[in-house]
């Protein structure tokens, strides 16, 4: 197996704050719309789904930008300085300054959340139509609030209010997540449902029914609050939150495939 081309690296400017930010990129010369791929909580540009996108990508000549958000991967910047409006900010940034034309965003997890944030940001600049699609993997919006805030014990939100940061175990990694008070506020301030969402383009999610990080309701919840775009989801019945098997990527990729 070679290894993966030394990655670029762009000064992000943000209002969250300035950051290195680590980026591989395919130039492609299909008239198809280019592919964004936006990851998750602690995860990075050479995981398994990204990797596959970018064979998929070179195979099909389509353009193709992968990233590390600060603080991930190759990216500079600390993991806990990090929040979920800062990282969506430089999702921005990168898409507009390093892609052209319309783009299919592909978001997994947190990065899910980010595709939507991305989507709102474009539309209030009247800039919609970069946006080719959406294929969302697992998608975790708000999760900050839903799925971590409202299930911690209170010993857990004591910490995090009074230390500033509780460090969460996890079976993904063999050290635990730092999860700071700033992550929680700023996740607050970024939160999508409860109102309508639009994507302003056609979407995809892939949710796994056996995934114990983002429930399936989850992503049926989110559903009902896009009624104005048209919202395609594959359930996989026996489908955790990674979604990394073979069947999983060929799905994915048929997704992306069918979407624009």
């Amino acid at each position: 197996m070679t290894s993966p081309p030394a990655p670029n690296f762009r000064e992000i400017a943000t209002p969250f704050g300035t950051n290195r930010i680590a980026f591989r990129k395919r130039a492609g010369t299909s008239e198809r719309p280019g592919l964004v791929w936006l990851g998750g909580f602690k995860s990075d540009m050479l995981a398994t789904k990204a990797s596959a996108i970018d064979a998929y990508a070179h195979d099909t000549k389509r353009a193709y930008l992968r990233f590390d958000y600060s603080g991930h991967g190759e990216s500079g910047g600390k993991f806990e300085d990090g929040t979920i409006g800062g990282w969506a900010a430089e999702a921005l940034a990168m898409i507009r300054e390093e892609t052209q034309g319309p783009q299919v965003l592909v978001g997994s997890s947190m990065g899910g959340w980010i595709a939507l944030l991305v989507a709102r940001a474009l539309a209030e600049a009247n800039e919609a139509e970069r946006l080719a699609g959406l294929v969302l993997i697992a998608p975790a919006v708000d999760f900050t609030e839903a799925l971590m805030w409202a299930q911690f014990p209170q010993d857990v939100r004591d910490e995090i209010t009074q230390t500033g940061q509780w460090l969460r175990p996890t079976e993904y990694a063999p050290d635990p997540y730092p999860i700071t008070r700033a992550l929680i506020e700023d996740g607050r301030k970024q939160q999508l449902l409860g109102s309508l969402i639009r994507s302003h383009c056609p979407v995809h999610i892939l949710q796994g029914m056996q995934d114990p990080d983002v429930p399936w309701r989850h992503a049926m919840l989110l559903i009902e609050h896009m009624p104005s775009d048209p919202v395609t989801i594959t359930m996989v019945k026996d489908g955790d939150h990674r979604l990394s098997r073979d069947e999983d990527i060929r799905a994915l990729l048929s997704a992306i495939d069918g979407i624009a």
